[in-house]
């Protein structure tokens, strides 16, 4: 296939430590522009040498670029993925990608109009431990699912500029990293989440930890749902999927694989522990490269809008039923 040529729309930290060099390091692409506001300036991109720096307008107009990375801050993504969709490039925008449900719909109608690809880079999904962790639990392998829960933490309170802490910037917990415990758990199970409500602490108008319970109904019945996500607590994550012959742990840092401790799953069936390892996967780079064969072939994307959006109800959800709490 024909490499496709990425643009970054954004000198962001993350997009230099994981994204970027996946896309550097992907097959079938290339990267070739950083969009910044101040071009030449940025640093921390020798990685990739011949990198072009323009502007952000510049690289959306650019003929030479296929497709563009967007890990712009969370109340950005909206206005600028519509930008690069009606510049004709697709577009693979930071999680989340929008601030509410509706505001996704309006992607939605011009990825159709487009016939462009667009997409949220919600990369969980597309690593091994996932795509197996699905395959195990919709086939029975823990029996009737009875229970979820979903734990993600970490403590930035010092960082008080980051824009996880500042409400102007779409900050907060469940913006950042709800959308792993409550999209893992509806990726694996196929259900939606119904009788949702939130318990929630706020500090400077963010939420810095929440308790999300819900049913969850779909193909393997109903289940009961339980998530944490948390900006002050020490790091944790996880996610266990707990059926009545058997359950299944996806630890280890599941949704950082391989950052914390090597990707995992467990399978627990009465005094049984049979475990799966994935060392050497990088989702970031299988991420990119699936994007690529969508954009070249019209294959089905892995996580397409339609997704993104029912993860995104669920966050809405949060928000509309929380129940502020006191440390």
């Amino acid at each position: 296939m024909k490499p496709v040529r990425w643009g970054v729309l954004g000198n962001a930290k993350f997009a230099r430590d994981h994204m970027a060099p996946a896309i550097h390091m992907a097959e079938n692409a290339e990267l070739a522009a950083l969009g910044t506001s101040k071009p030449g300036a940025a640093t921390g991109w020798d990685f990739c040498p011949g990198l072009a720096q323009k502007t952000y307008d510049d690289l959306l107009v650019d003929p030479t670029i296929d497709a563009v990375y967007i890990p712009l801050p969370n109340h950005l993504h909206v206005e600028w993925t519509l930008k690069a969709l009606r510049a004709g490039k697709h577009v693979l925008t930071e999680k989340p990608i929008a601030m509410k449900a509706e505001e996704i719909d309006a992607i939605i109608a011009e990825r159709d109009r487009t016939g462009l690809l667009a997409a949220e880079a919600y990369m969980i999904v597309h690593h091994p431990q996932w795509i197996r962790a699905r395959e195990l639990v919709q086939g029975g392998a823990i029996g009737k699912l009875r229970h979820v829960d979903a734990f993600f933490s970490y403590d930035n309170h010092e960082e008080t500029q980051n824009i996880r802490n500042r409400p102007e910037t779409g900050g907060g917990g469940i913006r950042d990293i709800g959308v792993y415990t409550y999209g893992s758990a509806r990726f694996v199970t196929g259900a939606e989440a119904t009788d949702i409500s939130c318990r929630m602490i706020r500090e400077n108008g963010v939420d810095v930890w929440a308790e999300l319970d819900a049913i969850l109904e779909g193909p393997l019945g109903r289940a009961t749902y339980t998530a944490m996500t948390s900006m002050r607590l020490q790091n944790r994550q996880e996610v266990t999927f707990h059926g009545d012959k058997g359950l299944l742990k996806v630890a280890n840092g599941p949704f950082n694989a391989n950052l914390f401790a090597e990707a995992r799953i467990e399978l627990h069936n009465d005094q049984t522990i049979t475990s799966e390892r994935w060392p050497a996967a990088n989702h970031y780079k299988i991420q990119v490269e699936n994007f690529g064969k969508s954009l070249r072939t019209g294959a089905a994307y892995p996580c397409p809008l339609e997704f993104t959006r029912g993860t995104q109800v669920m966050i809405d959800a949060a928000f509309a039923t929380a129940r502020e709490i006191h440390w």
